[in-house]
């Protein structure tokens, strides 16, 4: 089991899979008296268990509130593992997933994937790895409060859907009295299967998160698949 890494303030981060294979992105805790709020579920129940053990063996209160950044799997799958928190979600990833929700997943589900689009074998292959035959009880959660452009959450942390070409419902988290903002995939290119030869990093998105959350209160810029960023990085990206 992987232990939590302290960030900033109270933020936390589970660490993201560095073989880019397992796609196993990070989940982020924000510690609060009423509290925590997680960042993504992690991509699989098992993943979930693993993060929940984390945060007990910290001592971090425990998760009442759940922010998916987005809809992909990897995001979402692990989140029937955390009973009686809120999900939160924006309100087109919501929808995406209303209808996740309904279909067969399982292995013979996902040849059936690959079968139609071979393009999804990574991400198939991905998925069963990650579900290690846990299929039974196994449900895509839905989100129970849904948005359209923000919220904020107890004890000051903002959600802010910002769109962009990695999915539609790109939704960063900022956490101001820690100097924070967690960017999901926001800034990447689309989902491998979607992605064209020219696609790239969001800069046009970067440019904008970096004048709505400048680096002087904001030290730190965390993405899913990636080591965290000093703020002086994403600006030398932009």
């Amino acid at each position: 089991m992987s232990a939590l890494r302290h960030l900033a303030g109270r933020v936390w981060l589970y660490p993201h899979d560095p073989d880019p294979a397992r796609v196993q992105g990070c989940v982020s805790v924000i510690a609060g008296a009423d509290g925590s709020v997680l960042v993504d579920a992690g991509n699989s129940p098992a993943t979930a268990r693993r993060v929940g053990a984390a945060i007990a063996a910290a001592g971090l209160p425990q998760p009442r509130w759940l922010v998916y950044t987005h809809h992909h799997w990897d995001h979402v799958w692990g989140a029937g593992a955390w009973p009686g928190v809120q999900i939160i979600g924006h309100r087109a990833g919501a929808r995406i997933l209303r209808a996740e929700a309904d279909r067969p997943w399982g292995e013979s589900y996902l040849r059936e994937l690959v079968a139609a689009d071979p393009r999804l074998g990574p991400s198939c292959t991905a998925r069963a790895a990650a579900m290690t035959g846990e299929w039974d009880d196994f449900a895509v959660q839905v989100p129970h409060t849904e948005f359209d452009v923000g919220l904020t959450l107890p004890g000051g942390v903002e959600v802010r859907h910002v769109g962009g070409g990695h999915a539609e419902d790109s939704t960063v988290v900022a956490v101001p009295d820690s100097g924070v903002l967690l960017l999901g995939d926001s800034i990447y290119p689309p989902p491998l299967h979607l992605r064209g030869p020219d696609d790239g990093l969001d800069i046009g998105l970067i440019h904008r998160l970096l004048a709505d959350y400048p680096p002087g209160p904001y030290a730190w810029y965390a993405d899913s698949h990636d080591d965290p960023k000093p703020s002086s990085a994403l600006a030398g990206l932009g």
